[in-house]
């Protein structure tokens, strides 16, 4: 009996410990849920007319009267759920992008992927003229291009990480080029509308912007519940995928066309909102303690940091409200530097 035990220890403690991390995975994602709804309230609650947070609740739940019901939902909800959702986007896709990459660095914003769709954006805005739906119709049509040369110029009978990177920094770099040549060369208010664009901005999002986020989200989430698995097996390393059958390129293949489709609409409905890919993903891992993806937890950091960030940018300075992007930048260009001193202090490529 003494034997049965000792042989059923290891097995035990694996139990116990995977148990454990499951519990803290689900104690993580219900306080983030709950504060990321607190900010939600709160961010409809503010304006130039003050809402209580209890009649904004009310009113979500079909209980508010007819004035506070208007300027929740009519006016404030569609810029606060498309927040949300782009944010969830975000995290989502950077959290694939690094775990395919196995590299903290790699997420759509700094390997190339949302300025190869600003590039294509600006351009529609500069010298065709077109504004709205067009403009996001360029961003994603641009974002899969860039994805899409960086994975052919990446191909060395497979393609590695830090090939990867490099190449989508590269990507990146001559996409700033292209954008910055085009502002030179528009005129001052076309310019400057583009720029506004560019900066990442979530003012005057309406029920449109919602309407095609919720629908990629809604077609992307199953496709990464299938996925993720394929994901975990990616981390161990291609030798070890091959190893257990995983069907190695065809695998990363999807999984980046599912991240890009993600930074891509979100990038058509908000702009180029740099950073929440980059910081949401580092974030849910420490929070959760997980070595793998940690999507759920991913994307509602990068909601959370969407919608506060916009929340101050908003209300922070008074009466001038700030680009969400600017707000966002302040958060993450600190941590891309911790990042980049951290990586050259143990001497280490990512």
């Amino acid at each position: 009996m003494a034997g049965l035990t000792a042989e059923h220890a290891p097995a035990q403690v694996i139990a116990r410990a995977r148990a454990g991390r499951q519990a803290r995975n689900v104690a993580v994602v219900v306080v983030l849920a709950v504060v990321v709804f607190v900010i939600f309230c709160v961010s409809l609650s503010l304006g130039d007319f003050k809402i209580p947070v209890v009649d904004v609740v009310k009113t979500l739940f079909g209980g508010g009267d007819k004035a506070t019901e208007f300027i929740v939902n009519r006016l404030r909800l569609p810029r606060a759920l498309t927040a949300i959702l782009v944010g969830v986007a975000l995290g989502m896709s950077g959290a694939i992008f690094q775990s395919i990459a196995r590299n903290p660095l790699a997420s759509p914003d700094i390997i190339g992927v949302t300025y190869g769709a600003s590039a294509f954006a600006v351009f529609a805005i500069i010298t065709l003229g077109v504004t709205g739906a067009a403009v996001s119709g360029f961003a994603i049509f641009g974002a899969l291009l860039t994805a899409f040369t960086m994975y052919l110029l990446a191909w060395r009978r497979g393609v590695s990480s830090y090939r990867l990177i490099l190449v989508g920094i590269g990507i990146g770099a001559i996409a700033t080029s292209v954008t910055s040549y085009l502002l030179t060369k528009a005129r001052v208010e076309i310019a400057q509308q583009a720029l506004i664009w560019l900066t990442g901005s979530l003012n005057g999002r309406d029920w449109s912007h919602v309407r095609s986020m919720a629908i990629m989200l809604v077609l992307a989430a199953p496709v990464t519940v299938v996925l993720v698995h394929r994901l975990r097996i990616l981390q161990l390393g291609d030798e070890t995928a091959y190893g257990l059958g995983l069907r190695v390129e065809g695998s990363r293949l999807a999984l980046i066309v599912v991240a890009v489709l993600l930074a891509a609409v979100a990038t058509a409905a908000a702009g180029p909102i740099g950073f929440v890919a980059f910081v949401a993903p580092p974030i849910a891992r420490w929070l959760t303690r997980s070595p793998g993806p940690a999507m759920v937890a991913s994307a509602l950091i990068g909601a959370l940091v969407v919608a506060l960030s916009d929340l101050v940018a908003q209300h922070a300075l008074g009466d001038t409200q700030l680009p969400v992007g600017v707000v966002t930048g302040v958060i993450g260009a600190p941590y891309l530097m911790f990042l980049l001193a951290r990586t050259n202090r143990i001497g280490s490529g990512g």
